[in-house]
């Protein structure tokens, strides 16, 4: 049996079996909970790297639920794909791999963290299922399916951000996440049944392979970019996401970072794979540079004046997903031009791309970080902390490590992705970069003032009995600090090897409708 065939369909089974198996396992212990929480997550992780490295070496992988040894073939000699089908291209192999890395880290994580509370069956059943969602949202091929990941991934995460269901804020910041997200599916549903009305299928290459734009196709494209950038977490549409990043465990917050990339994933999906340079307005790509201006200009503003630390950093977060839509807008905006594209469109796009996998390394990071802190002190107001530097050394280094990164500073990976996207955007017009640029002068002095006030300073006294947290807290940190410095020490080979070939997935529209109507037909 040759396994690389199946690794589409791995990748979501073993979640999703320990989803089921979770409660089961429960009966037998704290240490069978915690062990096949972090299997599945490491098996997950393991797979993802797998397929990660078939999709280089053998261009798209497919997978045909219910399919004749696993190919396109068709029953009853029709002509359109109508089974259920995963589709893994570069761009997709990469979104799962950053996704599979942070899951793990924070399944790493929760095993301490979340020890000393009950209910911790309900729990991995809930973070697998949460990891099962957001990677089927990365390699399901069909746009039905699509808003079912969606769905999945949604419900997950009500649970989960309403884990300490006996604290008020917790249960606003689920209802709120709940209230936003069934607005932006009922959205996404609608425009997938518009387009089936249409074009009587479902499947996104084969609907990128006819779609003619109309008023119909306008108005889909409107509802799907809209209610995926609110699920992504784009200002003005950002209420949920710092309520839901600070009440949730931290482990699940690691992943709710993850997730909010799936829906990005989502957005650049439908923008180049399925419209592609069908979209011919200049409205959309110009739509979400706006988006991305204002999500870095007033998620940084918001979090400067900030006191407590995971809603500092879900500011930052809303920040930070405004320079992934930025370097979409830039790409976008000049996609039919091939010169353009040439000269600074594909390095929008790279930036972007690169600025993703960045930064659901260094933000997981920085959310475990603050975990930790609380996890040592009981603490989440930074006038409350001072001096932990001296007592918790490790996290200490590794808050450093992502700070810097966020913030742009070389040679941290954070500012190779930022230095292109500042590029590519100053060719379109310098005012775009200057906001880049004071957006990260203004991250830098946020992160300087969260360091000062909790790392360094003098010791309060309500903290001398402070120590560094465990050993599985401190491995789940590690993962995701390796990954940030591994970018950092080489970045050439992250740009040649990781980014460029999900980038060029991402804007060749040929080759993800050839994988399908091409190889089966």
């Amino acid at each position: 049996m040759n396994w690389n065939e199946h690794l589409p369909a791995l990748i979501l089974i073993i979640p999703l079996f320990g989803a089921f198996i979770a409660p089961v396992c429960s009966l037998g212990g704290k240490t069978a909970r915690n062990i096949l929480l972090v299997a599945i997550s490491f098996l997950t992780l393991i797979v993802a790297f797998m397929l990660w490295r078939h999709v280089l070496a053998n261009g798209i992988s497919y997978y045909v639920m219910g399919g004749d040894k696993f190919n396109l073939s068709l029953p009853s000699g029709m002509a359109l794909p109508v089974r259920i089908i995963l589709e893994v291209d570069a761009f997709s192999a990469f979104m799962a791999l950053c996704g599979a890395i942070v899951s793990f880290a924070g399944a790493l994580f929760s095993v301490n963290y979340m020890n000393r509370f009950t209910g911790m069956g309900r729990f991995v059943s809930l973070y697998c299922l949460l990891t099962a969602g957001m990677i089927g949202m990365m390699v399901t091929g069909d746009i039905f399916n699509f808003f079912i990941f969606i769905e999945i991934s949604s419900i997950a995460s009500f649970g989960l951000i309403a884990f300490w269901r006996d604290k008020p804020t917790a249960i606003e910041a689920s209802f709120k996440y709940a209230l936003i997200s069934q607005v932006g599916s009922m959205f996404i549903l609608i425009a997938a049944g518009a387009l089936y009305g249409r074009y009587n299928m479902l499947n996104m290459a084969a609907i990128g392979s006819v779609l003619k734009m109309g008023s119909m196709e306008k108005l889909v494209l409107v509802f799907l970019v809209g209610s995926l950038a609110m699920k992504c977490g784009t200002f003005p549409m950002h209420m949920w996401l710092p309520d839901a990043y600070a009440e949730a465990p931290t482990g699940v917050t690691c992943l709710l970072v993850a997730v909010s990339q799936a829906s990005l994933y989502g957005l650049m999906r439908v923008c180049f794979s399925i419209y592609g340079a069908t979209m011919g307005s200049s409205f959309i790509p110009w739509m979400l540079i706006v988006f991305g201006l204002a999500s870095m200009f007033f998620g940084v503003s918001m979090a400067v004046v900030q006191h407590e630390i995971k809603r500092l950093m879900g500011y930052h977060s809303v920040s930070q997903v405004g320079y992934m839509l930025l370097g979409l807008g830039v790409g976008l905006l000049v996609l039919d031009d091939a010169r353009a594209m040439a000269d600074y469109g594909f390095t929008a796009i790279k930036g972007g791309v690169f600025h993703i996998f960045n930064y659901t390394m260094y933000k997981a990071l920085l959310f475990l970080t603050a975990g930790a802190i609380y996890y040592a002190t009981g603490k989440k107001d930074l006038n409350e902390m001072g001096g932990l530097a001296r007592r918790m050394p490790y996290t200490t280094f590794m808050f450093v490590i992502a700070a810097a990164a966020i913030s742009g500073l070389p040679p941290f990976n954070g500012f190779v992705s930022k230095l292109l996207i500042y590029e590519s955007s100053f060719a379109v017009h310098p005012f775009l970069a200057v906001v880049a640029l004071v957006t990260s002068v203004l991250t830098l002095a946020s992160f300087v003032k969260v360091f000062q006030t909790a790392f360094l300073g003098p010791e309060k006294s309500s903290l001398a009995k402070v120590q560094e947290v465990p050993a599985a807290m401190l491995i789940g940190m590690v993962v995701l600090t390796a990954a940030i410095l591994g970018a950092s020490l080489f970045p050439s080979w992250t740009l040649s090897t990781l980014v460029e070939p999900a980038a060029r997935a991402l804007v060749d529209q040929s080759g993800y409708i050839g994988a399908i109507l091409g190889g089966g037909m």
